[in-house]
């Protein structure tokens, strides 16, 4: 049963009555459906927070609730949200940089705008998880004096915090200027020296795999250095001289910072790992030589990722789409491909470049047109969803390429029911069609009656509005709670059958 009053309470159209004696019957599961719903009043927020305490830190961060709503000693987790929010009272902060709980510290170290006092004493806490969260989203100042910390865990912290002075982050990457670090996760818990097994059978062990420290901390000055390299406000001459580290984690992150001059870049395209050349492939700051070297790479995802570049020249996005799989996506580089350039495409003699075009979703009504009537099948397929085609386009579609494009004729917003009708008696039965209409806003009731006997459009016909109100209390009781919950989320379920579904207080 509760799964049905999850549904009621995601419902739309459930009346404000229904909606308090669902709070007042609430529990955690059912709550976090109330909680999202639009309609929720201040008073039902309020409400629903006293009912289900878990809700109210939700309600919280969603700005159904006040400051003048939350005690902080009793609803610590609600009043950290809404200081996350920057909602709460000053005074909280102060309240929890002296809890007892380091979590709850730690969470408060997150918050933007806390008064300066207590930032100072969260800089000082004893546990470092504290201090390395506030070095994360702290001001520019502060994470200038964490750098020197004497914990390697906040100064990688400080490395991937971005509004960390550049000047600070070239000296974490070398270390130049910085005293050195005493401690970090490794030396705290284990005996130096210490390597942590990648495939550790302690339950209780949260170190990273292959966490290592022989009293230099050397996985932790690598994760500062990495999380350095990855920083947009890390200067681009900190960071080149890492090309050619042996570390493949720190080339990896290099290949995708757009500020890189040529030469490293064409280091970068010759990497032995394909992962670093794919992320160098999907760089918007690569040049058009350099795209056309990397069309030639071996590596399927490097292609893929270029195919995906929203500078890549035509000609060679074309030849891409002959020898890869892209995806049915629309790529950047075809929705900002001029009218000249998209009629050219259209007209091409290649079928793959017509189908990169008839992605788009504004063609002119003549290059829609065409290519709704292509011979290619892949190419129908890709414009079939195209807004403007009529109901004789759509059928023409069916009646020569059949089940190929029988799913994306089903997506297409200006379907008719019966075109939607007719998808549903279409043999052989394509089933991605039918979950395409359980959940075209335009499907009769007699395409949502077939739908239902598909087990992966059933969940779908049974929220649609246009179903039939007995049929859609008839799946209430279904075995498959998914239906059940969507059939309670019918808005067209009838009022009557709603209360009688919601238990009284």
């Amino acid at each position: 049963m509760n799964h049905v009053l999850c549904g009621l309470a995601a419902n739309v159209s459930l009346p404000s009555e229904l909606v308090d004696r669902l709070i007042a019957v609430a529990d955690e599961e059912i709550a976090a459906d109330l909680a999202d719903r639009a309609d929720l009043s201040h008073a039902q927020a309020v409400a629903l927070a006293s009912r289900v305490e878990e809700s109210a830190a939700r309600l919280a961060y969603a700005g159904r609730l006040t400051a003048a709503d939350i005690d902080p000693v009793t609803r610590p987790d609600a009043a950290l949200a809404l200081l996350a929010e920057r909602a709460g009272h000053p005074e909280w902060g102060r309240l929890f940089a002296a809890d007892p709980d380091a979590e709850r510290r730690e969470r408060l170290a997150g918050c933007p705008g806390l008064p300066a006092d207590v930032v100072e004493t969260l800089a000082a806490d004893p546990d470092v998880r504290v201090v390395a969260e506030l070095a994360l989203w702290t001001t520019p100042e502060v994470a200038a004096r964490l750098a020197a910390h004497r914990h390697a865990e906040v100064r990688r912290a400080v490395a991937a915090n971005e509004a960390t002075p550049p000047p600070v982050l070239a000296a974490l990457l070398t270390g130049e200027g910085l005293p050195p670090a005493r401690r970090c996760l490794v030396c705290d818990r284990e005996k130096v020296p210490f390597a942590h097994d990648p495939r550790c059978p302690r339950l209780d062990c949260d170190l990273p795999p292959g966490a290592s420290c022989d009293g230099s901390h050397e996985s932790a000055r690598h994760d500062t250095r990495l999380m350095a390299v990855r920083n947009p406000a890390t200067p681009t001459e900190a960071v080149v001289g890492f090309v050619d580290h042996p570390s493949l984690l720190l080339r990896w992150a290099l290949a995708g910072r757009p500020d890189l001059p040529s030469e490293v870049r064409a280091r970068l395209a010759t990497d032995p790992n394909p992962g670093v050349r794919a992320d160098l492939a999907e760089n918007p700051a690569i040049d058009e030589s350099l795209i056309r070297v990397l069309a030639t790479d071996r590596d399927h995802e490097v292609r893929r990722r270029l195919a995906h570049h929203p500078h890549v020249p035509l000609d060679v996005l074309t030849r891409l789409a002959g020898i890869t799989r892209i995806g049915a996506t629309l790529l950047p580089r075809i929705a900002s491909a001029s009218p000249a350039e998209a009629e050219k495409l259209a007209g091409s003699r290649n079928p793959a470049a017509r189908m990169l075009v008839a992605r788009r979703r504004d063609l002119a009504p003549a290059l829609r047109d065409a290519l709704a009537a292509d011979s290619d099948a892949k190419v129908v397929k890709s414009v079939a969803p195209h807004p403007g085609l009529s109901e004789s386009q759509l059928r023409t579609m069916l009646d020569r390429h059949g089940v190929q494009v029988a799913a994306k004729v089903a997506a297409n917003p200006d379907a008719t029911a019966a075109v939607l009708e007719h998808l549903v008696r279409h043999w052989p039965t394509a089933r991605k069609a039918l979950r395409e209409i359980a959940g075209h806003p335009r499907a009769p009731a007699p395409a949502l009656l077939a739908c239902l006997a598909d087990t992966q459009a059933r969940p779908l016909a049974a929220a649609h509005p246009a179903l039939p109100p007995p049929v859609i209390e008839e799946l209430l009781t279904d075995a498959d709670r998914r239906v059940a919950e969507a059939a309670a989320a019918n808005p067209s379920l009838p009022r009557t059958v709603m209360s009688d579904l919601v238990p009284r207080p």
